[in-house]
């Protein structure tokens, strides 16, 4: 799948179950003629009305901000010459996914670490940078991004934007963690890039920070509790037949679920493994579905034979600190939150250890024009901080998500690292 980068607190109220159900003509009634193709609304910053009722995040009240570094400054995760090659010195005809050199030497990095960063091809067209991501990723496996939490619009064939602001910094994750199919595997590439390493992106090492973890009173506890996804979709319909301010949207469930049929909408969540809970009438938000997704923290790696870390706050409100419009909302109001499995909140200091380790194991990859990276998604999280864009400047970045998984969770007795690098 190959997708695009431009990437009072309000309880929910009479939600209804799910199983079994059918829903009312008048349910459905609120339709609008297909899911939106619409820009996003966080992209139009003219369009955020701060009249309706705006408030800052619980936790910013009492704590400040927890802002990712995604790297420890001096700190050596993985020597570069592991998951790199540099293209600078080889001829411009021999850049390309028939090269069987180049072929070799990107099966052999990604089978030994998980992670191949090829710089400086001098590639230009997505579909040539496309072709080289093939190597890894057969475009006749990837994954359709649906279910998903971001609001990306289709703007070719297997082709999507990302839906995330500059202004936005992107907190480490997994691809798709939050449903019950994730990508084993994704790739970026660069049409256009920042210069001085603005706008680069991050990977952190899941081998190293799930060792860390474990050892840890946080880590224990996630292994024993897992973790309940809560998500939170507004209604497309409601906001366009109120002429609303989508200030407060991060996606509606007719975009995230590619349906503007209730019922429709239900089956793909049932799917993924979702359950399914409706507040019909909100005053804010129409007909508002709660999705949750209850799992384990960790997932087993085949490869490796060992369970690794597969949960991060991206999934946590405090994914919107920096995110315009949704950032205003109250933490009840945000789009997404996690909870440990037996519901009970995480606190501000087990978030916060959360964002940490991550931090101490990422790996910067400062995006040149033609660059290509290709990562596993069990051993690698990616993320991003926010950027600025001066005149003249762009960044540009493909998105290819490779075959899917189910997800199983920890297997009993793979924690161990003894065989391990």
């Amino acid at each position: 799948m190959f997708r695009h980068l431009c990437k009072q607190s309000r309880k929910v109220q009479t939600l209804t179950s799910m199983s079994g159900r059918s829903f009312s003509a008048a349910a459905q009634a609120q339709t609008v003629a297909a899911p939106s193709s619409r820009v996003q609304p966080f992209f139009e910053q003219t369009r955020i009305d701060y009249k309706v009722e705006p408030a800052p995040a619980a936790h910013n009240e009492s704590h400040p901000v927890i802002e990712p570094k995604f790297v420890w400054p001096g700190r050596v995760v993985m020597e570069p010459s592991k998951f790199t090659i540099d293209c600078s010195q080889m001829d411009a005809r021999d850049i390309h996914h028939n090269n069987e050199s180049l072929r070799a030497e990107m099966k052999q990095k990604f089978h030994d670490v998980g992670l191949v960063y090829v710089t400086n091809t001098g590639l230009t067209d997505f579909e040539d940078m496309r072709d080289l991501m093939g190597v890894l990723l057969p475009s006749e496996e990837g994954m359709e991004y649906k279910g998903g939490s971001n609001w990306r619009n289709r703007i070719a064939p297997n082709v999507y934007d990302t839906g995330a602001p500059k202004e936005a910094w992107l907190h480490y994750h997994h691809e798709m963690a939050y449903v019950g199919h994730s990508p084993q595997s994704l790739g970026f590439c660069a049409k256009a890039a920042l210069p001085n390493g603005r706008g680069a992106s991050y990977v952190s090492d899941q081998v190293a920070a799930t060792k860390e973890l474990l050892t840890t009173e946080f880590g224990q506890k996630l292994k024993d509790k897992g973790m309940c996804y809560v998500r939170r979709l507004t209604d497309e319909a409601h906001y366009a037949q109120k002429a609303q301010s989508e200030f407060d949207v991060y996606n509606h469930w007719q975009k995230s679920f590619g349906s503007d049929d209730p019922d429709e909408a239900v089956e793909v969540a049932q799917q993924k493994g979702l359950q399914v809970e409706w507040d019909w009438n909100h005053h804010r938000f129409g007909r508002y579905m709660k999705t949750k997704y209850y799992t384990d923290v960790y997932e087993y790696f085949p490869q490796l034979d060992v369970n690794l870390l597969y949960a991060s706050v991206a999934d946590h409100y405090v994914w919107f600190d920096t995110w315009p419009g949704v950032n205003l909302s109250s933490n009840e109001d945000r789009p997404i939150k996690i909870t440990f499995g037996d519901d009970t909140d995480l606190t501000y200091d087990e978030v916060k250890q959360f964002v940490d380790i991550y931090d101490k194991y990422g790996i910067g990859l400062n995006w040149k024009v033609g660059d290509v990276a290709v990562m596993c998604n069990w051993r690698w999280a990616h993320g991003r901080p926010r950027y600025e864009v001066k005149e003249h400047e762009s960044r540009e970045l493909g998105v290819v998500l490779g075959p899917v998984f189910e997800r199983r969770g920890q297997k009993g007795g793979k924690w161990s690292f003894d065989q391990q690098a």
